[in-house]
């Protein structure tokens, strides 16, 4: 791995205060931006309240841990995050045979998988050679229910929905980085307005983890964790990494697969997904804003890393909230995060001439909400796609 440093001058006090500032800050914009799709997640698959808040506490925590320990090691601002998509993937697909366990006995594969791509180039190139259309598009038809959730809520209930929205829309304008933050700041004020909340609520600050055996089956097998797999290597490890080349950096893959698909299989155990590179927020910690000279930007990926700490403390609390909620304005909370990453993908899915009708079919099956065979829409929305690529390559 290598990283070529600017010419640093000589440090100043302070040096490291951007970094450490840029680091919190693509923490605390990640964090807010999705974990109400997290949470929902991980509900939509079976999981109780207590389960849920069990697994945004060890994704928080292993986001921390790792974090700190790759950017001391590498000294590279290699930000860890949760699979948001991935998360919108569990919400797409249900729940499964086998309920919560099944889920984490799929959460639990998929992680091994990664560890897999991290060791074996072959297996890495098989992952590759998956067309980045179909997987754009496969992407966007996951999303694209979630995304019309603040539509749906404005019609339901437009005096909460609303300000929502709105908030959403003027700080997109003026402050873009906030805009996601401020929406749940403000679904936050209209939920604790509108709902009775329990008593209870911050009754215990500290979380819980809750062990959960996992099991396994062909559902979860091919309902969730294939496609977790590839929706976390093509819409974040990937990105991921081009941001961070973009900007300087060559990190040896090897280390950042193989211990993220490690922490994400023992975080399974209490609950947790996947955790990976961050993509979204990635320049933030990567890029000049962080830092001038590129070799202190590592900093704000173990300042990340201890936010994420800091976070985890809270799991409970944001669960509990969250579980008492109306589900619609959770919903569009997550849909307007999801917004770019589903314009991102749509814009992928189709830049390709040649592959631009499998990648429709790609996506309108995978949004179709279609399960045969027990097996949800997100992996026959890539089978579609494949097979007409194909059928139409040899035409």
């Amino acid at each position: 791995m290598s990283v070529q440093p600017n010419q640093s001058a000589p440090a100043r006090p302070f040096d490291l205060a951007q970094p450490i500032f840029s680091g919190v800050l693509a923490s605390i914009v990640g964090s807010a931006s999705s974990f109400a799709i997290v949470l929902q997640g991980f509900l939509a698959v079976g999981a109780t309240q207590e389960q849920a808040a069990s697994g945004l506490f060890a994704l928080s925590l292993s986001m921390g841990i790792v974090g700190i320990i790759l950017g001391a090691i590498t000294k590279m601002p290699l930000a860890i995050a949760w699979s948001t998509p991935g998360a919108a993937l569990l919400i797409a697909t249900g729940s499964v045979t086998g309920g919560f366990s099944a889920a984490v006995g799929a959460f639990i594969l998929a992680a091994l998988l990664v560890v897999i791509a991290g060791f074996s180039r072959t297996f890495s190139r098989a992952v590759a050679a998956i067309p980045m259309p179909l997987a754009s598009a496969m992407l966007a038809g996951i999303l694209f229910n979630l995304c019309l959730a603040p539509v749906r809520a404005v019609g339901e209930m437009p005096m909460l929905a609303l300000p929502i929205v709105l908030v959403w829309a003027l700080l997109l304008r003026f402050a873009r980085v906030w805009a996601v933050p401020a929406a749940v700041g403000v679904a936050a004020v209209m939920i604790g307005i509108s709902t009775n909340l329990p008593p209870d609520l911050l009754a215990s600050p500290w979380p819980n983890p809750v062990f959960v055996t996992p099991t396994l089956n062909l559902d979860a097998v091919i309902g969730i964790a294939i496609p977790l797999f590839v929706v976390t290597m093509a819409s974040q490890n990937i990105p991921g990494l081009a941001v961070l080349r973009s900007n300087g950096f060559e990190p040896d893959v090897r280390p950042v697969f193989v211990s993220t698909g490690i922490v994400s299989a023992l975080g399974a155990l209490i609950g947790g997904q996947l955790i990976n590179l961050a993509a979204i927020t990635a320049a933030l910690c990567a890029g000049p804003d962080a830092h001038p000279d590129r070799s202190k930007r590592y900093v704000a990926a173990i300042a990340g890393g201890f936010a994420y700490l800091l976070f985890a403390l809270g799991a409970g609390a944001a669960a509990a909230f969250i579980s008492a909620a109306p589900p619609i304005l959770i919903e569009a909370v997550a849909g307007l995060a999801l917004i770019g990453a589903l314009a991102t993908s749509l814009t992928g899915a189709v830049a390709d001439e040649e592959f631009r009708l499998p990648a429709v079919l790609t996506f309108v099956t995978a949004a179709s909400g279609l399960t045969l065979f027990g097996i949800g829409a997100a992996f026959w929305g890539l089978i579609v796609g494949g097979a007409v690529y194909l059928l139409l390559r040899k035409q």
